[in-house]
């Protein structure tokens, strides 16, 4: 990843806020929030990530661990995904016959912006991974990047210029994975 795109920033934003707007929810609910962290915002959520990271990672382990972190830092921002549990909460108490499933159509939801965005940015050739640091980064971000309380923290997408294509994955056979009945 690097920090060459065709996209200024502003292009980047109203690309997201579109992806935002339009993601499907049930009931309507709107309940994904994002951040987008730009220059020092960005590096800093990178460093503080991986200041988590070192005393949970093996002496052994942690140049390995670094160089990924790195990587990331080499773009030109980061996404994070999170749920709005106040959204949720309300949908639960309104609607109590789907109270347990809110949550889970909250997550759905937000998978479908996470793919809405990684699409959205690789048609304008902008490169992004989809990240998993929390909960270990949880407290950091609402400290550090003022997220509300009642925002939960569900991925983080480095994004940025492709600095190498994607290495090639194997695949398992199709078959078992999928049914076709008429």
């Amino acid at each position: 990843m690097n920090d060459k795109i065709d996209l200024n920033r502003t292009e980047i934003n109203k690309l997201v806020e579109l992806c935002l707007k339009q993601a499907p929810s049930a009931f309507n609910s709107q309940s994904s929030r994002l951040i987008i962290l730009y220059d020092s915002a960005y590096r800093k959520f990178w460093d503080l990530t991986l200041q988590l990271l070192k005393p949970l990672t093996s002496p052994d382990k942690f140049a390995q661990t670094t160089e990924k972190i790195s990587s990331f830092q080499q773009g030109l921002g980061t996404f994070l995904f999170f749920e709005d549990s106040t959204i949720i909460q309300n949908l639960q108490r309104q609607y109590p016959l789907y109270a347990d499933n809110f949550p889970k159509w909250a997550m759905q939801s937000n998978a479908m912006l996470q793919y809405m965005i990684w699409t959205a940015l690789a048609e304008k050739n902008i490169g992004a991974s989809l990240q998993h640091y929390n909960p270990l980064v949880d407290e950091m971000v609402k400290k550090e990047f003022h997220a509300p309380k009642t925002w939960n923290l569900i991925a983080q997408m480095p994004f940025g210029g492709i600095a190498h294509p994607a290495l090639p994955k194997t695949f398992e056979p199709i078959a078992p994975r999928l049914k076709i009945l008429s």
